[in-house]
């Protein structure tokens, strides 16, 4: 199964007002598995960027001059999202602006069902708490240090680890399944196999529970199997 992290960047709320993406950023997991496959882009959004937008994620209308607009990129773009499924945080928000700048060009959309909202996830799983990606990272323990500002690839990078914990951890079916190895192999990794535990598991009998069961065998004689197995 292969899934599509992603984020966007913009210059504001509504695309209808004007506003446009400035950047996407995308990483892509095979199996839940990132793969190390991803996409980046700036985008020259051939206006303005207001001061709000600019304290967001930090990309001024200079640095943004001599990127491509969103028509070169488009299909390139769609090219790499394939029919994966997108995993969005806020899904709403970022599908609303693609198939804004798509409708614009007349391309094929983003059908709503083909994306995963991480936010609607997390309101579920953890109901009347913060479900900003900042507050799950503190949940999960993730490191999201490097983010001073909003960037649509890293934040795709954190969402995918976030995405990963949501849903279960890092490997649900513990690549066990033989989709699960052909979903290694293809992305280049090794097969997964259990190692020992470094430090045992402490013993959860107690030495009371311990010397009725060493009575209770002693009481079979020596030919109990419990004696012959000791």
């Amino acid at each position: 199964m292969r899934e599509i992290v992603l984020d966007t960047e913009t210059t504001g709320f509504e695309p209808e007002q004007g506003d446009r993406i400035v950047e996407i950023g995308g990483v892509e997991l095979l199996n839940h598995m990132p793969t190390g496959r991803t996409y980046h882009q700036y985008i020259n959004p051939q206006r303005d960027m207001p001061q709000s937008a600019f304290e967001v994620h930090g990309l001024s209308e200079e640095f943004l001059r001599d990127k491509p607009v969103f028509a070169k990129i488009a299909q390139e773009f769609l090219d790499f999202v394939g029919d994966a499924k997108l995993v969005i945080h806020n899904a709403k928000f970022d599908m609303k602006f693609l198939n804004a700048e798509l409708g614009w060009l007349n391309m094929r959309r983003l059908p709503d069902d083909q994306a995963i909202d991480t936010l609607e996830i997390a309101r579920k799983r953890f109901p009347g708490s913060p479900a900003s990606l900042d507050a799950l990272c503190r949940r999960f323990g993730i490191d999201n240090s490097a983010r001073t500002l909003h960037g649509a690839l890293l934040d795709s990078e954190i969402l995918a680890e976030v995405y990963l914990e949501l849903i279960g951890g890092r490997q649900p079916d513990f690549g066990l399944s033989d989709q699960g190895h052909q979903g290694a192999h293809a992305a280049g990794q090794s097969d997964w196999r259990p190692q020992p535990r470094p430090v045992p598991l402490p013993s959860r009998i107690t030495e009371a529970e311990a010397e009725a069961h060493a009575a209770f065998v002693a009481k079979m004689g020596d030919a109990a199997l419990w004696t012959r197995l000791a």
